[in-house]
């Protein structure tokens, strides 16, 4: 972790299980999360709780699974609901080296079928300066997005200084663009893979990345690289592939 960079990582988990959940992987997963050197998590489809695995699936983490894979290495996470069910909940977690000053969990979901939120926080770095992260999950369909681009619009308007430091990144659902002008023009803010590599990264499905789903938007921050893990062993993990950034400050 250096005082002048902050190396950030956003990967949907797909509940610790692999393509066609035929495997929990969730063990190879921390370890391959941990050779990334990020500095913040942002994960989607995290597990926090179920019932019927805690039983029946050998290698199950007796704490939450956003603590399994935080532990001696992402001393702070927050984690926000998005599904709440009757075996347990799942939804978005945020990992960082940095402590949080804040964070919230907003409810963005226009259905009741298709639980959805936004994990906003902000953290302090070393130098005293906060930062403020936003870790979304969005939904598939274009109506459904819309609305919760608006309340992210809104939520950033409104709690976010235009000055400030400024992370977003998450699984987008967005792989046709309709929503990017939003981001670009609406919000002012880039996307470091479509600015480091002039489109944006194909994330999913892992072994063969043909949608760009998965993003990192920021603003307030200079980008120094972006890269797609889906070599060994990402391609064989969770169904998307992770994206890692680094930027100077």
């Amino acid at each position: 972790m250096s005082q002048n960079k902050l190396r950030v990582l956003t990967y949907n988990i797909h509940k610790g299980f692999n393509v066609a959940n035929r495997h929990f992987v969730l063990q190879q997963i921390r370890e391959g999360l941990r050779k990334t050197d990020a500095d913040i998590l942002f994960l989607q489809e995290m597990q926090g709780k179920h019932l019927q695995h805690e039983q029946k699936i050998a290698g199950w983490p007796s704490a939450p699974q956003f603590e399994y894979l935080a532990e001696t290495v992402w001393p702070h996470y927050v984690y926000g609901k998005n599904a709440v069910y009757e075996a347990g909940h799942h939804g978005n977690a945020i990992l960082s080296k940095h402590p949080f000053e804040y964070s919230e969990n907003i409810n963005v979901s226009p259905y009741a079928w298709a639980s959805r939120s936004m994990l906003h926080a902000v953290i302090q770095l070393s130098s005293g300066q906060s930062v403020h992260i936003v870790c979304v999950h969005f939904g598939f369909l274009g109506k459904e997005r819309r609305v919760q681009v608006a309340k992210l619009c809104a939520r950033l308007e409104s709690h976010v200084p235009i000055d400030a430091p400024l992370l977003i990144a998450g699984d987008f659902n967005d792989w046709l663009e309709q929503d990017r002008h939003l981001f670009h023009e609406h919000l002012n803010l880039q996307e470091i893979f479509l600015k480091t590599h002039g489109h944006y990264a194909k994330t999913f499905p892992a072994w063969l990345p043909i949608l760009a789903v998965d993003r990192i938007y920021f603003r307030g921050l200079v980008p120094q690289s972006c890269e797609r893990l889906n070599q060994s062993p990402w391609h064989k993990l969770s169904d998307h592939a992770p994206l890692v950034a680094t930027f100077s400050l």
